[in-house]
């Protein structure tokens, strides 16, 4: 079951879901339009590896827009900081952007209950698209939790992505033991 508008306008008013800044505007029937920051980064190695801290170097968004390549890679991140106390949080993408050829999440769509911050997106593209700061890049959509929580996610001592800031945040894969 997802969450309709009124019933998301309810969880805001008590507290359980935060979207900031926040525009009416922005509420769909049942999901939530979240925006491109201005932010955006690529890995300095050309080669990744899960074992080790792979460096990325951030750069903005230039008002007339930047291009994204079919051949990148792209970490991106939304506008809106997010917290989420008691349903599961999905990003997903939104039609238009979809249409527009954008990826904005390679495996990771769905959020913990407890999640905090900013969302950083895995974005890449079918064919070059030029993106700007400020446009619809995806939805929240929210669902209820059966049962009781025991840790949430922003109280876990080994949250990797917890707080997450207004830039992209990279792989912290390193950080588990395998």
């Amino acid at each position: 079951m997802i969450l309709s508008d009124l019933r998301i306008l309810e969880e805001i008013e008590k507290g359980t879901i935060k979207i900031e800044p926040y525009n009416r505007a922005d509420l769909g029937s049942n999901s939530y339009d979240v925006h491109l920051g201005k932010w955006l980064a690529t890995y300095t190695d050309a080669v990744l590896d899960a074992k080790s801290h792979n460096k990325i170097e951030y750069f903005e968004i230039p008002e007339d827009g930047f291009v994204l390549q079919p051949s990148g890679f792209y970490l991106g991140v939304t506008m809106e900081y997010t917290e989420t106390h008691a349903h599961v949080p999905f990003l997903e993408g939104k039609s238009s952007t979809g249409r527009l050829g954008i990826d904005i999440h390679a495996t990771a769509g769905k959020g913990d209950v407890g999640f905090c911050g900013n969302w950083t997106l895995e974005i890449s593209c079918k064919q070059p698209v030029r993106v700007y700061t400020g446009m619809p890049i995806g939805q929240l959509i929210y669902f209820p939790v059966d049962g009781e929580i025991e840790v949430k996610y922003n109280q876990k001592t080994n949250a990797k992505y917890s707080g997450q800031p207004n830039k992209p945040i990279e792989s912290m894969m390193w950080k588990n033991k395998f």
